[in-house]
């Protein structure tokens, strides 16, 4: 058994922060029953990389799930739609603000049919505000949220984060409130209306950014791979290449002063503190440490640090971490068997409950290939399916 067998999730949403979201209801047993257009699907089905003229981001997203193409727009479509929502618990949507309403199916409709419902929405920047209406993707938000200004080299452009932070992290904030929601559900019987966006979820994962300016009065910049409040916390140059390695405690500050043989710095003026060593970071700290980094290898550093309780890592290609021990142990690169793609590894699921696990069992859906299954479990005869079909409904 799974932790979220029978719940059942009309998932309206496309592209990657809903699909995200949904990925791990259905990973851990929710019943994810995706809805999208006929003859288009969700648009993520033409993003890269593509085999076999079939988008394997699509398959990574979309495991577990099954898949009814409905047009929305069509009387019978919504028709569909409101008998497929009088027994779901959930109601997961990524359009831009406004479009469910446009269409009939906004919240104050639906939970008229039925009121346990939790409705679950994703915006580029909210339900309200003067920005509500506007599209948005992970850079836009990644743009607006302050998060690029901090990121990169002081004497560089903003940068995007590597991976979209801005989709991933609001699915996964839209997941956890969705479990909050169903939980007061089950306390209360009643449902409601949730709303996550991708500009506040970035704001809010800003951290110390935030106080630097409300509090010290300090806009921050952008700092390189140190932290601009705990130091040495950075990259550093090891004989044979780079590695990284965060002192977070004086404590650690002194096992590090003795590894590398100088004890005097640990009762320097500049370096008493974390504060102390944070003002005094550049030059001065960053040359100290890496004058010894420069001198050993990155294993010879790997041990010396790890028998030291000094949280330290390589710098992994994605090739050298999918293939590490530690990732294979946690099960985090599973197998699929894709109807299109043939065998691909995909990543695993993160969240380890330990008595219920989660686990990738289906591979991603073909375009509306749970349709007739669907339509019969909910009543419709096969001649009904097909007048649906020849009309384009779905």
């Amino acid at each position: 058994m799974k932790a979220l067998e029978g719940i059942k999730i009309i998932d309206l949403t496309q592209a990657y922060s809903g699909p995200f979201c949904t990925m791990h209801l259905a990973d851990h047993g929710a019943e994810v029953i995706k809805i999208e257009r006929p003859g288009i699907g969700d648009q993520s089905r033409t993003w890269g990389p593509i085999k076999n003229n079939y988008s394997a981001y699509y398959a990574f997203l979309n495991r577990n799930k099954k898949s009814i193409s409905l047009d929305l727009g069509t009387s019978q479509g919504k028709e569909i739609f409101l008998k497929l929502v009088e027994n779901a618990d959930v109601i997961c949507e990524n359009f831009k603000v406004g479009t469910m309403e446009k269409l009939g199916l906004g919240y104050d409709v639906i939970k008229e049919i039925n009121p346990r419902i939790v409705y679950a929405s994703i915006s580029g920047f909210g339900l309200n505000g003067p920005m509500a209406k506007l599209p948005a993707y992970d850079i836009v938000a990644q743009a607006m949220s302050g998060l690029m200004t901090i990121t990169g080299f002081p004497d560089n452009p903003p940068t995007k984060v590597g991976p979209s932070v801005g989709d991933n992290y609001t699915g996964t904030y839209l997941a956890l409130g969705i479990m909050m929601a169903l939980y007061h559900r089950e306390l209360t019987g009643e449902g409601q209306r949730l709303d996550v966006s991708m500009v506040d979820t970035l704001f809010s994962i800003l951290e110390n950014a935030v106080v630097q300016y409300t509090v010290a009065g300090e806009v921050p910049g952008r700092s390189g791979n140190a932290d601009p409040g705990i130091a040495p916390f950075d990259a550093f140059m090891a004989k044979d290449g780079m590695i990284v390695m965060g002192v977070g405690t004086n404590a650690m500050w002194k096992k590090l002063c003795d590894i590398m043989g100088r004890p005097d710095l640990f009762e320097d003026p500049r370096y008493l503190n974390n504060d102390a060593r944070c003002r005094n970071y550049l030059p001065d700290l960053k040359n100290d440490v890496e004058s010894f980094t420069r001198t050993k290898t990155k294993e010879e550093l790997e041990v010396l640090m790890n028998e030291a309780g000094i949280p330290f890592g390589r710098i992994f290609t994605v090739a050298e971490v999918a293939e590490h021990p530690q990732l294979q142990a946690r099960e985090m690169l599973v197998e699929v068997d894709d109807p299109v793609l043939g065998k691909i590894k995909i990543q695993g699921v993160p969240v380890k409950l330990h008595s219920t696990p989660g686990s990738v069992e289906q591979p991603a859906p073909m375009l509306g290939e749970n349709t007739t299954e669907i339509l019969l479990q909910m009543g419709y005869s096969r001649d009904d399916i097909k007048n649906l079909r020849d009309q384009n409904v779905i």
